[in-house]
């Protein structure tokens, strides 16, 4: 058949229009239900998940923190090693050689640092040498005793006030007639009582030429001066004047210097300077770890045959302080103690001390 234009045209005029797509009811209900059914479920979960994290919120919250151990540290921070000082006292000469030592494992709380040099009267004792050694070193070349007492607080000073603890215990005379010093060192002197009391001692056994070294910062302890009745002035306390007071009436300023430091200071710098003490005396802090200091730094300084001592052994202001510091120094170095009244004494049983 001849397929015309017109023909063709004509056909398709005739056929009938194509409806538009439509959407009934039911397909309406459908998509809305499956909207509905979707949005539900997302509300569902989303609100189980906010539940979830609150219950887990809430648990943590009152559960303890769990804190796990840290890791050991590396293997290296326990091999460290340092020197250790050790001490050879023969024939008057203080050797001395460094050993390594485990700083975690050792017992380092008896190791003082402080190398002491050999003593500035090395071969021979020099008792004028040393006074003049804290002179310059501490007074910068100028007696303290000169010119004493200064106008200021001459009119607070008593012309004698003496007070000590055990001051006069039969020790003093049994160490000073055997030791014969030429360097004593007090540590802890107060108002002067023992130091007077080893002045007259020396001088009654023809020692003339000894000198005693005071070591204290003669501060005191917190209200010490009302029971005292020692003077403060502009928070001053006149203690260290009237100390000096009492060796000016003593006519002992020639056989007495001080250094009016803490003992741990003091001693120190003894140490640096070589300054060694024949017979040196201990009774500053009663407490365990002040002693355990003082005695520990003044062995140091003990020249090789001399007498470490001190007070506080046997009485009410030890405190058990004093006794134990004694007893493990003396178990450390492994000297004997002899306990002399209210003193204490150590003594080195190899060299026959």
């Amino acid at each position: 058949m001849y397929n015309h234009p017109a023909a063709a045209a004509m056909r398709k005029a005739t056929l009938p229009p194509v409806p538009p797509p439509t959407t009934t009811t039911s397909s309406l209900r459908f998509r809305g239900k499956i909207w509905s059914e979707n949005n539900y479920t997302k509300t569902i979960g989303f609100t189980l998940l906010l539940f979830l994290a609150y219950s887990l919120g809430k648990y943590s919250a009152s559960k303890p923190v769990l804190l796990l151990p840290l890791p050991p540290p590396p293997s290296e921070s326990i091999s460290v090693e340092t020197k250790n000082t050790v001490e050879n006292k023969n024939d008057g000469i203080i050797e001395r050689e460094d050993h390594p030592v485990d700083i975690i494992n050792s017992d380092d709380h008896n190791i003082f640092g402080t190398v002491c040099p050999a003593a500035v009267d090395h071969p021979n004792p020099n008792p004028k040498l040393v006074r003049q050694t804290i002179i310059d070193r501490v007074f910068s070349g100028v007696s303290p005793w000169s010119d004493f007492p200064p106008p200021h607080v001459g009119k607070f000073l008593r012309p004698r006030k003496i007070h000590g603890w055990g001051s006069t215990g039969a020790v003093f005379r049994n160490l000073i007639q055997k030791v014969k010093p030429k360097i004593i060192i007090e540590v802890g002197t107060f108002l002067g009582a023992s130091a007077l009391h080893m002045v007259q001692l020396t001088r009654e056994l023809g020692l003339s030429d000894t000198q005693i070294l005071c070591v204290d910062d003669f501060r005191g302890w917190p209200g010490f001066q009302k029971d005292k009745d020692i003077r403060t002035v502009n928070g001053d306390v006149m203690l260290l004047y009237q100390f000096m007071q009492n060796v000016i009436q003593a006519n002992a300023s020639e056989s007495v210097i001080f250094l009016p430091f803490s003992t741990g200071s003091g001693l120190e710098s003894l140490c640096q300077w070589g300054v060694y003490g024949d017979l040196i005396e201990v009774d500053a802090g009663h407490d365990f770890h002040s002693a355990w200091s003082d005695i520990s730094r003044a062995y140091k300084i003990l020249r090789p045959g001399g007498v470490l001592f001190g007070h506080d052994y046997f009485t009410a202001a030890d405190n058990r302080g004093v006794r134990r510091a004694v007893q493990l120094f003396a178990k450390v170095k492994h000297l004997r103690v002899e306990a002399d009244g209210q003193h204490w004494v150590l003594h080195d049983d190899s060299i026959g001390n």
